[in-house]
C-alpha cells in the first residue's frame, strides 16, 4: 500500500524510502511495538539518535527521516493511526557536497575517446561490428549526459519514441513524474542517429525490450552500473556520472545563461535547488557584479573598482539541497 502511495516519486527514491521504513519497523519491532499505533515521537527521537550512532553519512540520515515523514504522514491521512508521530521530526539537509566539475580537456578526452572493453562483448555476433556498436553507444550515453544535463536514471528509462531527431529534442521523464522536453545540440543528435541507425540492432537480442533506446551488453535495458563502467572507461580521471550533469549546469550558467532557464532543463522544482547545484564561477560572479550594479562601476576617482580583492570563497553556494535530488 505504501509503495503504491510512493509512485509518483522516482523509482530510486521509491525503493530507498520503501527500505528505510522497513529498516525502522525491524528496529522498532525488537523494541516490543506491535504496530504503527504504538509508535510515538519519542521512539522516533530514539531511533534517529540510533541511527547517528551508526556512522551514516548526514544525507542518508536525512533521507531515511523524510521517510518515516512520508509513512506516518501517509498512515494519518488514510486514517490508519489517530496522529502523526513525526509531525515535529526535523529533516536536515544533507551535505553540500558536489561533484567537481570537469574541465574542457577532461571532457574532451571522455566525449572523443573511443575505448572498448572487449572482455565485456559476449560472442555471438562479429567482433568488428559489436565494438563499432559499443562505440557508438558509449558515445550516445556520454554525449547526452553532458548534452542534455540528465540524471543517469532519466538517461537509462529513455524510449526510442522519447528521441526526436527532426526537431532535435529529447522528451525525459523526470523525478515526481515531471516530463519536459530538451533541445539536443549537433554532436548529440549525430550520435543518437548513428546509435539508432547503426549501432543498436547489433546488441539487440529477441529479449530485448523493443522500446528501450539504450542496451546494455547483454541486450538488456541499460543501468546505472552500465553508465558508470562506460564512463570509467572513457574518463581520464576519477569521476562520476552525475558530475557530467553537473559540468552541464556550471558551464552553462559561466556561458551566461538565465538560471531560471537551467532550472527548466534541469528539471528542478524549485529554483533554491538549481543555486546550489550549478555554482557559478568566481570569475563569472565578478563580471556580472561589476557589469549590472550601478555603485560597481566606478569608484569616486573614476576607475572602476571592487573595493579591493573580491572573494566569495573557494565555491559560490546559495541555498541547500532540495532533499531527494541525488546521483543515479
Amino acid at each position: 500500500m505504501f509503495s503504491r502511495f510512493l509512485c509518483g516519486r522516482s523509482s530510486a527514491t521509491g525503493k530507498a524510502y520503501t527500505s528505510d521504513v522497513r529498516g525502522f519497523v525491524a528496529w522498532a519491532e525488537r523494541a516490543g511495538v506491535v504496530g504503527p499505533a504504538e509508535v510515538d515521537r519519542m521512539l522516533i527521537r530514539r531511533y534517529m539518535a540510533y541511527l547517528s550512532t551508526r556512522r551514516y553519512a548526514r544525507a542518508t540520515v536525512s533521507r531515511k527521516a523524510a521517510a518515516l515523514k512520508s509513512y506516518f504522514g501517509w498512515l494519518h491521512s488514510s486514517e490508519r493511526i489517530s496522529g502523526d508521530p513525526s509531525v515535529r521530526l526535523m529533516v536536515q539537509g544533507g551535505s553540500s557536497r558536489l561533484p567537481r566539475v570537469l574541465e574542457h580537456g577532461e571532457l574532451a578526452a571522455i566525449l572523443d575517446g573511443s575505448v572498448v572493453d572487449m572482455r565485456a562483448v559476449p560472442a555471438p555476433g562479429p567482433v568488428a561490428d559489436r565494438q563499432e556498436a559499443l562505440r557508438l553507444r558509449d558515445d550516445t550515453v556520454l554525449e547526452v549526459l553532458y548534452g542534455c544535463g540528465l540524471r543517469v536514471g532519466e538517461l537509462c528509462s529513455l524510449d526510442i519514441g522519447d528521441v526526436d531527431l527532426e526537431s532535435r529534442s529529447l522528451r525525459v521523464h523526470g523525478k515526481g513524474g515531471r516530463e519536459r522536453v530538451l533541445p539536443m545540440h549537433d554532436r548529440c543528435a549525430s550520435a543518437l542517429r548513428a546509435w539508432l541507425a547503426d549501432g543498436r540492432q547489433v546488441i539487440s537480442t529477441g529479449a530485448s525490450p523493443p522500446g528501450a533506446l539504450l542496451l546494455n551488453t547483454l541486450g538488456r535495458r541499460l543501468g546505472p552500473r552500465d553508465v558508470r563502467r562506460i564512463l570509467d572507461r572513457r574518463s581520464p580521471v576519477v569521476t562520476h556520472p552525475h558530475a557530467l550533469r553537473h559540468s552541464f549546469a556550471t558551464h552553462l550558467l559561466d556561458g551566461g545563461a538565465d538560471l531560471r532557464v537551467v532550472q527548466e532543463l534541469l528539471g528542478h522544482a524549485s529554483l533554491a535547488t538549481t543555486q546550489v547545484y550549478t555554482h557559478v564561477s568566481k570569475e563569472r560572479l565578478l563580471a556580472v557584479y561589476g557589469a549590472t550594479h550601478p555603485r560597481a562601476h566606478a569608484d569616486p576617482g573614476g576607475t572602476a573598482s571592487f573595493g579591493g580583492t573580491a572573494s566569495f570563497g573557494h565555491r559560490a553556494s546559495f541555498g541547500h539541497r532540495e532533499n531527494g535530488d541525488h546521483p543515479q
